[in-house]
């Protein structure tokens, strides 16, 4: 079932929070354009918790890529979706 992106997002913010729990981070107002190591603040443990918490909620994988190739929020917002739609 294809999501909303504005569903994404809201989905998403929901599995940061879960993967990076001592984060202080307001992840409802960081914009789209928000890069995930200096804004999000992910490491890369961090960044490694989030790729299997997003393949595991969203039920998708990260087979064709690296999530070193995504920059903002938006970037994961693209490829969820669009691997949601496959």
């Amino acid at each position: 079932m294809a999501m909303s992106r504005s569903e994404i997002k809201e989905k998403l913010n929901d599995v940061m929070r879960m993967a990076t729990p001592s984060s202080e981070v307001d992840f409802d107002s960081l914009p789209e354009t928000a890069t995930l190591t200096s804004d999000v603040g992910l490491s890369s443990v961090g960044i490694l918790y989030v790729v299997i918490a997003i393949e595991e909620f969203f039920g998708i994988r990260f087979d064709d890529v690296g999530f070193a190739d995504f920059k903002t929020i938006g970037d994961v917002i693209d490829y969820i979706g669009k691997k949601m739609e496959e």
